[in-house]
């Protein structure tokens, strides 16, 4: 029964990018009707992880469908896990989609529902596929999806170069993670999953364990393959950025797990990669999200963040497993589970609200939707309860996951290696600092641009409370989530099983209500008595200023919301998200590349020393640092090559057997080493 009802949230997938293609999406009734196939099959999906969950694993045999040997589909308890939690967003979002897909002002492109459905098909597949071919096969499916979204709806030459950025980032990802797949198919004579637990050790092990973590580090958004983030979500459309960062995306934290339960002990130089890259990643991603101006990219350069931080998780686990502490792995899929699946829900809450915040404000920098959330309610809560979780504060789901992030990384004294227990601490120090830094984004934007004064024109337009009540689901979440925490925690051991045994796991559980960082004695939090506490707390000092005040507190006295330190400073010259960031613009410049620039502007706009000067207007800018410095130079280094290579294109044919030759004496050579 489960394997019939899988196979028929795979074919409402693809019926309706059937129906997508051969239908007229300009008609209302016709654009939909994807979408709801599309809630069809996400819903049928996390009925099938949920039966997995609780009856065990299946397996489902489909012959030789693709051509390749044997294509078996595996749930086991860890994609059954994945299953729940991502369709489970997956369906959420699909009904806020065919709610934006039905208005004015939405895309009328044929192929956008394709991309979305193909998107979501894909993900289903590289869940449970159980062979390289099949997992290989889903994950270009799922790189070709994004390119859908994120070039669908192009209208200028930025557009296309950031969509063909996205789609080359991608495909070095999947190359990468194609390389590792055959030197262990080789290896083991097979391109079956569970014939390569046996390739342990050695150079060819170390190798491909390495080009898979890199591979999907790519999807992930890790530095250096971070760069499509911010420019492939700014350009896509509406909530499928939602579905894009809030599922899609997790296939890469899905893709890690999995091989580590495969690969088991990773070499030392891999974890200690992985957790420079990861600290390094999660604090150059909340820097440039401080001081982004356009919203959906200030969005997206949180996803680099946490990103980052879910990567640093993972290097703990891999720690662990180089020390052969299984509580260290333990303590470090927790938190990187826990953070991920904080990480998706705000975000597609944050991309939700967003949608509806560009439709109505038709723009999404940050200082023309000042006061949005007064015109849009709706908007304006979800979004803030989905930016306080991604900045980390209680008692979101958010603050748990960053706690429990932390403390695994101050694990480090249980670990012998000295190079990777400085890693571990550089790499605590890193996300440390970015917890602080973001704070500071998110902040920025609530109280200076959601709250902010409201900006002429911007009425009442959005969607009614009904039509909000999907947002306001997942923005909700953000803290119902969390004051179930230990449930949560319940089932991701149930999911990691098969990775790390559930007693070790459940060490986490302090007591019923009451969490720590596995290991016992070390530090306790309790996400479910803080909603007691917090309340309690601000009710005691509203109290006590009452009191003090002699009873005048809530007299009603009509100041300024924000001063910028200056009252009476209004215009041009008033308090701006840009001028909120020039702290940080100022502190960080080395790794921001931050310029300033004086102009002179002339009383007859003209640049002549002999007219007087009106005016001096300072422009301050940032440079990414990634795409100058590497990207750049590498493309100008591939053109340089491609002019040398084609002075041998002599035409002789014993010139071209000579390549072939030396390229083969390379290939040997290569093996040989890694053997």
């Amino acid at each position: 029964m489960n394997s019939v009802a899988f196979e028929i949230a795979l074919l409402a997938f693809l019926l309706g990018i059937v129906v997508d293609l051969l239908l007229n999406p300009s008609r209302s009734s016709c654009r939909i009707i994807p979408y709801v196939l599309g809630i069809l099959g996400s819903a049928l999906e996390v009925v099938v992880g949920i039966k997995v969950l609780v009856h065990g694993p299946i397996a489902i045999d489909l012959g030789p469908l693709l051509g390749l040997g044997e294509t078996i589909f595996r749930i086991d308890n860890l994609a059954a896990f994945f299953m729940i939690w991502l369709f489970g967003l997956a369906f959420v979002i699909s009904i806020i989609t065919a709610n934006w897909i039905q208005k004015d002002s939405s895309p009328r492109r044929k192929g956008l529902a394709s991309g979305y459905l193909l998107l979501m098909a894909s993900t289903s597949v590289i869940i449970v596929a159980d062979d390289a071919f099949t997992f290989i096969f889903a994950w270009e499916s799922l790189t070709l999806a994004f390119f859908i979204l994120t070039s669908i709806t192009r209208q200028s030459r930025s557009q296309a170069e950031d969509s063909w950025l996205t789609l080359g980032i991608q495909k070095i990802g999947g190359a990468s993670i194609l390389l590792g797949f055959l030197l262990l198919a080789g290896s083991s004579q097979s391109l079956f999953f569970s014939s390569w637990s046996t390739s342990h050790g050695g150079g060819l092990h170390g190798a491909a364990y390495g080009l898979i973590v890199f591979g999907f580090g790519a999807k992930l958004g890790i530095v250096p393959l971070q760069a499509w983030m911010p420019s492939g979500y700014s350009i896509a459309s509406g909530p499928t950025r939602a579905v894009m960062a809030g599922v899609a995306a997790n296939t890469a934290v899905y893709g890690l797990l999995r091989f580590f339960s495969i690969l088991g002990r990773p070499p030392i130089w891999l974890v200690v990669a992985v957790l420079l890259l990861g600290g390094i990643t999660a604090l150059l991603g909340i820097t440039f999200a401080g001081v982004e101006r356009r919203l959906s990219k200030l969005v997206a350069y949180s996803s680099v963040e946490n990103a980052g931080i879910i990567f640093t998780a993972f290097g703990v686990a891999l720690a662990g497993a180089a020390a052969g502490n299984t509580m260290l792995i333990a303590a470090g899929l927790l938190a990187a589970m826990m953070h991920s699946i904080a990480h998706s829900v705000a975000k597609s809450t944050l991309f939700s609200s967003l949608s509806e915040i560009e439709t109505t404000a038709r723009s999404d920098d940050l200082e023309e939707i000042s006061g949005i959330a007064r015109a849009l309610p709706g908007s304006g809560i979800s979004f803030t309860l989905g930016a306080l979780t991604l900045a980390g504060l209680p008692p979101t789901i958010g603050f748990v996951s960053e706690w429990l992030v932390l403390e695994s990384l101050m694990q480090e004294f249980r670990i012998s290696s000295l190079a990777i227990r400085l890693a571990l601490l550089l790499a605590g120090a890193l996300v440390a600092l970015t917890s602080g830094l973001a704070a500071l984004a998110f902040i920025r934007v609530i109280g200076i641009s959601l709250l902010g004064k409201a900006k002429s024109g911007l009425n009442q337009s959005g969607n009614s409370v009904i039509w909000n009540l999907p947002t306001l689901f997942l923005a909700g979440s953000c803290l119902a989530i969390s004051a179930i925490t230990p449930l949560e925690v319940r089932l991701v051991s149930r999911g990691l099983s098969s990775l790390v045994p559930r007693r070790v796991m459940n060490g986490s559980l302090h007591s019923p209500w009451v969490i720590q960082p596995v290991f016992p004695n070390f530090s306790i939090l309790s996400p479910s008595w803080l909603f007691i506490e917090m309340p309690a707390a601000f009710l005691g000092v509203l109290l006590l200023s009452w009191l003090v005040s002699r009873r005048s507190y809530f007299k009603v006295r009509k100041v300024p919301p924000w001063h910028s330190a200056t009252a009476g400073v209004v215009g041009r010259s008033s308090y701006t998200a840009f001028g909120y960031a020039n702290l940080l613009r100022h502190l960080l410049s080395n790794i921001l590349g931050t310029v300033r620039e004086r102009r002179r502007i002339y009383s007859n706009g003209a640049s002549e020393e002999r007219e007087t000067v009106s005016e001096l207007r300072y422009e301050t800018r940032v440079t990414e640092p990634v795409q100058t410095f590497l990207y750049r130079p590498m493309a100008a280094a591939v053109l340089a090559t491609v002019v040398l290579v084609k002075r041998f294109q002599s035409g002789k044919l014993q010139s071209y057997l000579t390549y072939m030759l030396l390229t083969l004496l390379v290939a040997l050579l290569l093996v040989a080493s890694l053997r």
